[in-house]
């Protein structure tokens, strides 16, 4: 394997043994040495109070606080909200996907998680951060993925400015 997640600190949050058991092994095959758990989203925030994680990987769907709910107060939270959420879920509607992404996860995985789409959307974090964005409304990455938008109005995030053919362009 040529990159190396032995230094990062993973909160594993799913209801289902099986599926902890699961991404415990994948994160240990690609070298993650340290992999906290947790069956739910009550429990994950006990777990994050006393220990330092730097990428959490959730589940949609559980009870009794799910994946969008706990997302949203990780968000809120002074202590951990940039830290980056990996969503997984085996809802692919569309809407169930942007749900999690308005909720403020940087990425989402669907059920079943093979080891390559594991190892895609970790190094999607790892070496390609987006910039978190502080809103009235939306606290969480930055949702867009193109560095496109023809976008000019009052409420235009700082730094973007719109070009002659009405793209964003980042200012020096």
């Amino acid at each position: 394997m040529s990159r190396s997640f032995e230094n990062l600190k993973v909160l594993v949050i799913e209801d289902k043994e099986h599926m902890r058991a699961l991404l415990r092994r994948l994160l240990g095959h690609i070298g993650v040495r340290v992999v906290h758990e947790a069956n739910d989203g009550q429990a994950g925030l006990l777990v994050l109070r006393d220990n330092e994680c730097d990428l959490i990987l959730t589940d949609m769907d559980m009870a009794p606080m799910d994946g969008l709910t706990f997302t949203r107060q990780i968000r809120a939270s002074r202590a951990h909200a940039g830290v980056p959420i990996i969503m997984i879920s085996g809802h692919t509607e569309r809407a169930k996907v942007e749900a999690a992404r308005d909720a403020g996860v940087n990425e989402f995985l669907i059920k079943p998680v093979t080891p390559a789409n594991l190892v895609s959307r970790i190094t999607e974090i790892v070496e390609r951060p987006r910039s978190f964005v502080q809103a009235k409304d939306y606290s969480g990455p930055d949702r867009r993925r193109r560095q496109t938008s023809d976008y000019a109005g009052p409420d235009r995030r700082e730094g973007d400015r719109p070009s002659r053919q009405g793209t964003a362009t980042p200012k020096a």
